[in-house]
């Protein structure tokens, strides 16, 4: 009997072929994902019921210096705007490492340039637009940009999308190729979409009045072959990348800064629950937390105490610190043990509380005692769950 079989590392699931289908040839495909390649396996009913199956490989959604780009934006904040030094230069040292490879030659000419790419990362020189400048650093906000080179009308537009709910922003402009890998533009016009209007409300900038203000072009210096991935540089100095396809950590980051928290943490833990398996270690360094499932509103002091604020740094033979800013200057620092209890999970004992300004401290009489278990982990974003099985998404940030 024919079957449809999907196949991912260590799950098979296997049905048979529909009966209506067995006195027509059908045709069905599977990918499996391996390091370098990407096989898709057609299983086909035949005409007998017969399962025949053939193999073709196909290049992986993201090669291997594109996935060493995609770690290095892994935990970086305002898509560049709060990133630190050291996120920066493994940012920009990725960049270089992609654009030295080539990628597509004349990306211009290439269909794969064409569709609707989403922003991950961007410099941000004194120089950059006042769009940069009010929105591309705000996470809750989705950055996009439309390529069209092949209409009647071509022309690149920039989009803020606010949220389902709200709507988006618009900016378009009239666009034109030069050579193989560079844009010319001229922004014409913008509006804003508010799903609560049955109208465009215009933007306020009156394009015609800022001549070559209003100009620009946008140098393509790397598309991947499978047009998942873009490097582009302004004529403002600014450097853009930008994904068509995004990895699911990057999609539960950016999922975490809008809505459908729970949702999307649950999705990815039983994405990945598979290579997961076996024993995740609780790594060394500073985790920030992103997140947590807590609806129970208590004191800072107790939430700070309990891990659900600020930064929660592992340090080696089994010491712990909780560290929040609080202000002008004020830190709440918490450090205590933690030592292994069973398979992914870890006992913390926190009993050293102060409130630190600079070399001085006042101490806090504070006890806290939990267990973490650990459902994902890599080295650059941790899922947990701990104190009054709370669940805890923090990414590294050293």
């Amino acid at each position: 009997m024919a079957t449809l079989e999907a196949v991912s590392p260590g799950f098979q699931f296997r049905s048979p072929c529909p009966a209506k289908i067995r006195r027509t040839a059908g045709v069905s495909r599977t990918f499996v994902r391996a390091n370098r390649r990407l096989t898709v396996k057609t299983v086909k009913c035949s005409l007998l019921g017969e399962r025949v199956e053939e193999e073709v490989s196909r290049p992986p959604p993201f090669t291997e210096e594109e996935n060493t780009l995609i770690n290095a934006l892994i935990g970086v904040q305002g898509r560049g705007r709060s990133a630190s030094p050291a996120q920066l230069r493994e940012a920009e040292q990725a960049v270089q490492k992609l654009e030295d490879t080539k990628g597509v030659p004349d990306p211009t000419g290439s269909s794969l340039i064409e569709g609707r790419w989403q922003l991950m990362f961007t410099t941000r020189p004194g120089t950059a637009s006042p769009i940069q400048r009010t929105f591309v650093g705000v996470d809750s906000f989705s950055v996009f940009q439309e390529v069209s080179l092949r209409s009647e009308d071509p022309r690149v537009s920039n989009i803020v999308k606010f949220s389902d709910a709200i709507g988006e922003l618009k900016v378009e402009a009239a666009a034109s190729i030069k050579g193989g890998k560079r844009i010319l533009f001229q922004f014409d016009r913008a509006a804003f979409s508010l799903n609560f209007l049955p109208f465009k409300v215009p933007y306020p900038v009156p394009f015609r009045l800022l001549g070559d203000e209003a100009k620009g072009w946008l140098d393509t210096t790397y598309l991947s072959e499978s047009g998942n991935i873009r490097i582009s540089r302004g004529n403002k100095g600014t450097t853009f990348v930008l994904q068509k396809v995004t990895d699911p950590r990057q999609r539960l980051l950016s999922t975490i800064s809008s809505s459908g928290v729970r949702e999307a943490v649950d999705e990815f833990i039983s994405l990945n629950r598979i290579s997961s398996e076996g024993e995740l270690p609780l790594l060394e360094g500073e985790w920030l937390m992103l997140w947590s499932s807590n609806e129970v509103t208590e004191s800072w002091m107790e939430n700070a105490a309990k891990g659900l604020m600020g930064k929660q740094i592992v340090r080696p033979n089994g010491g712990m610190k909780f560290l929040v800013d609080l202000f002008f200057g004020l830190k709440f620092s918490m450090t205590g043990k933690y030592e292994k209890s069973g398979m992914n999970t870890y006992d913390v004992v926190m009993d050293d509380a102060a409130i630190v300004a600079g070399p001085y401290g006042v101490p806090s009489e504070m006890t806290t005692k939990f267990t973490i278990e650990l459902l994902y982990a890599d080295e650059k974003i941790r899922i947990s769950r701990s104190y009054d099985n709370i669940l805890f998404v923090h990414v590294r940030v050293d």
